[in-house]
């Protein structure tokens, strides 16, 4: 279980949170505690709840039980998924979700905070504020030189790293990114590691990741979920050599 320090303020908080869905328990007494600006990664094998957990925490499924918090005292247990992106919370699913017959730039212009509609947004002039803006999440992204391209035409890792741009422009507080560097290169999952690096303290940032090289890449803590709780959390060298993780996450037992 996650303990929190004393008198700490996070930017995210669950406690005791529990959600079953037709008899399974997807998410049991999960206590989980997040800092402001901090990158958290969270490992677990296939069933650990961190999906589940996402939805929790978006307002795309509600908790039968428990304390979900954003920020000082924010319930979002009693929000809409609507009203929790307005917040300041923005997902990232593994699959990225551009619009493909679109420009790079457009994208971003599209995604921009305060933006209304795809419709209003294309037909209203792009005011040298915005341009600016744009530009400065195109560079963070490393698509500057992309940026008349249409987004089909990107390789998968551009696509991730587009579509992390357009939740950028959305001012978030909290980023939840899924698996990242699912499907990318090598190169590209190093990008994406330095992207995610450099985003650090700006913004509070949740991965969830399988590829432990690029755990090790990017994680200052990483949290172990199985069977829907914290089996425990620490450094990369800390989860990984611990008894319970090589049991149940590398699939190593415990010697007698």
């Amino acid at each position: 279980m996650s303990i929190p320090p004393p008198k700490q303020e996070f930017v995210l908080l669950l406690e005791e949170v529990n959600k079953s869905f037709e008899g399974f328990k997807a998410i049991s007494d999960l206590t989980f505690y997040m800092d402001v600006g901090e990158l958290r990664v969270i490992i677990g094998p296939n069933g650990a709840g961190k999906s589940s957990m996402l939805d929790l925490i978006t307002g795309r499924t509600k908790p039968d039980s428990g304390k979900i918090e954003f920020g000082r005292d924010t319930d979002l247990t009693r929000l809409n998924e609507a009203q929790i992106n307005q917040l300041g919370i923005g997902r990232k699913f593994q699959t990225p979700s551009v619009y493909i017959d679109h420009t790079v730039f457009e994208n971003i212009w599209l995604s921009l905070h305060g933006s209304r509609s795809v419709w209003v947004t294309l037909f209203s002039r792009v005011t040298p504020q915005r341009r600016d803006r744009i530009y400065e999440i195109l560079k963070i992204i490393g698509l500057e030189s992309k940026a008349e391209s249409k987004a089909g035409l990107l390789s998968h890792g551009q696509k991730q790293w587009l579509e992390i741009g357009m939740l950028l422009a959305q001012d978030p507080k909290l980023l939840l990114v899924d698996e990242p560097a699912a499907g990318m290169t090598d190169e590209e999952t190093r990008k994406t590691g330095e992207l995610l690096l450099s985003l650090e303290g700006k913004h509070s940032i949740v991965v969830i990741e399988h590829d432990m090289t690029f755990v090790r890449q990017i994680a200052r803590k990483v949290t172990v979920l199985h069977q829907g709780h914290v089996l425990c959390e620490g450094t990369v060298d800390d989860v990984q050599n611990d008894d319970r993780v090589k049991e149940v996450y590398l699939g190593r037992k415990k010697k007698n």
